[in-house]
């Protein structure tokens, strides 16, 4: 018996060992640095391997002159005119002399023109399928800060378009961000004027924002509305700033780079603007009947353009540092 029971023993474990196990699933791609070049002393561009995305991201870092330890990050958004190679904050803003004297990360990410810096919801036949929001959120602050000595501490400064998605980003994500700036933006997106506006903005582009967020006034859009999350944004750093769209003594300087008359740059500048303008003050209105604090930056001339948005910089700056 003793024989007949090793046996059956052995058998029962020669059957196990065929036993084909289910596979246990891999662990979902993460986000890593594939790449990394020293363009200057204060200036690293990084090429980040993005899973939501599915492809490559170049990101600007810039870092201060003096390394006084561990620093916080600040997030600077383009607007949907920014080129594809580098971020119009350096180029146009001088965001590389402003900040090179202050111990903070500034990441500058590339290739965001159009897309409200948000995941679309279905592919588009010019934009693709971005996936933003989860890219700032998720996949590329743990790398800024473990490559770039960060604290964990991050704040958002955006102009135009950007401005709009600093404070989308910042309600739909409080617990990553101190502060918030809306250079030029519209953060509001509901009610048809605002609704025009960002579709205006991605139609520029060649994409169409139905694919972003879907129909107007459905729930996604109300999802991205600053405006439906305002108690987000109590005890936040937040700064608001736009001209009134009045040509100014700025406007009348000589410029490089436009391929259209100064008139008409002017003109469309202007326009813009005043957009902007009022758009921003009905988000100021919104957030003082709220009760929630906001600096204001509103000026009473100031066009759609560079020149402002260089003066506007370092009192954006002045508010989210304070909770950096």
């Amino acid at each position: 018996m003793r024989r007949v029971a090793s046996s059956l023993l052995a058998a029962a474990l020669a059957a196990a060992a065929c036993v084909v196990l289910p596979a246990v699933a891999s662990a979902s791609p993460k986000a890593r640095i594939s790449k990394s070049y020293k363009l200057s002393a204060l200036r690293t561009d990084i090429v980040v391997a993005s899973p939501s995305m599915g492809k490559n991201i170049r990101v600007s870092v810039l870092t201060p002159r003096a390394d006084r330890g561990p620093r916080s990050t600040v997030y600077l958004l383009d607007g949907a005119g920014a080129t594809k190679g580098v971020s119009d904050w350096i180029t146009k803003g001088r965001a590389g002399q402003f900040f090179a004297d202050k111990n903070v990360n500034v990441v500058l990410p590339m290739g965001g023109a159009g897309t409200f810096y948000t995941n679309w919801r279905k592919r588009d036949p010019k934009l693709g399928k971005p996936q933003w929001e989860t890219f700032l959120t998720r996949e590329l602050p743990p790398l800024v800060d473990k490559q770039f000595n960060g604290t964990g501490r991050n704040a958002l400064i955006g102009l135009s378009m950007g401005g709009q998605a600093a404070y989308t980003l910042i309600a739909r994500h409080p617990q990553l961000y101190t502060g918030a700036a809306s250079l030029s933006g519209c953060p509001p997106v509901s009610g048809p004027l605002n609704q025009g506006y960002v579709r205006t903005t991605v139609a520029k582009t060649g994409g169409d924002a139905n694919n972003m967020w879907g129909p107007p006034g459905s729930r996604s859009w109300r999802a991205h509305d600053p405006v439906m999350h305002l108690d987000a944004l109590r005890g936040k750093h937040l700064f608001l700033s736009a001209g009134s769209g009045a040509i100014g003594p700025l406007d009348l300087a000589p410029r490089t780079g436009d391929d259209m008359p100064q008139e008409a740059v002017n003109a469309s500048g202007s326009a813009l603007e005043l957009g902007a303008y009022r758009c921003s003050l009905e988000f100021a209105v919104q957030l003082r009947q709220a009760g929630i604090a906001y600096t204001d930056g509103f000026r009473l001339i100031g066009t759609h353009s560079w020149p402002y948005w260089r003066q506007d910089l370092p009192l954006a700056w002045a508010t989210v540092s304070r909770g950096l």
